[in-house]
């Protein structure tokens, strides 16, 4: 207790958003973590099963997808499975419209941790030169090299802390914010991938239904 007071006195009121921004991180890091992890291991798998069953049995694939709700593939997925006898384009641009409204999703806290990484050393520094100012306010010009010098050593030690805090806030935000962009990246991928699959099977049945009914109705007029 006594070693934070004393940081808090020495530092100031700048240590305080650094302490709120590095809480922030760590907290929200931990939920974005358990949601991309979740993500990451289950969305792969179930983006192959739905395709395979997509193209063999289309009927049970719209139960497949309602039953992983929890996922944003899922989602995805169901808002054009959902359409009766779409055209492909309707079934593209019913899975793009669905797409569009996940993105803030998976981009979660991204925006802030990225304010957090440009932000938190300055607020440092800023702390840094109001410590310098108060160190040196008390300092004569006569005193240089005298008795005052060694107290405004450590006020010059002490003022650094701030400095210290904001580049080990920024750095944790920024390995956050890049373990994170990684990962959305890669599920974007995933999704493209998944979607383009999905969008094929149904051009290539649809295609197939014309061409049955076009012989179909040949054959009725023979």
């Amino acid at each position: 207790m006594g070693l934070f007071s004393l940081l808090f006195t020495t530092a100031g009121i700048v240590l305080f958003p650094l302490l709120g921004f590095s809480i922030f991180v760590i907290a929200s890091a931990i939920e974005r973590g358990k949601f991309w992890l979740k993500l990451t291991t289950r969305q792969p798998k179930f983006a192959k099963e739905l395709t395979a069953l997509y193209q063999q049995q289309p009927e049970l694939a719209m139960e497949k997808a309602q039953r992983n709700l929890d996922l944003p593939l899922s989602r995805i997925m169901l808002a054009a499975l959902q359409l009766r006898n779409p055209s492909t384009d309707t079934f593209r641009l019913a899975m793009e419209a669905e797409l569009r409204s996940e993105i803030p999703g998976l981009k979660r806290f991204m925006n802030w941790y990225e304010m957090i990484v440009g932000l938190a050393p300055l607020l440092g520094l800023l702390g840094t030169v109001m410590g310098l100012i108060q160190a040196f306010s008390g300092l004569n010009v006569g005193d240089v090299g005298g008795t005052k010098s060694g107290v405004v050593s450590a006020g010059i030690s002490e003022a650094l802390i701030t400095t210290a805090a904001g580049i080990v806030v920024a750095t944790i935000a920024l390995i956050t914010v890049t373990v994170f962009r990684n990962a959305y990246q890669s599920q974007m991928t995933l999704i493209e991938e998944c979607g383009g699959q999905m969008e094929l099977i149904h051009r290539c049945r649809l295609e197939n239904s014309f061409v049955d009914s076009s012989f179909e109705s040949i054959g009725a007029e023979v």
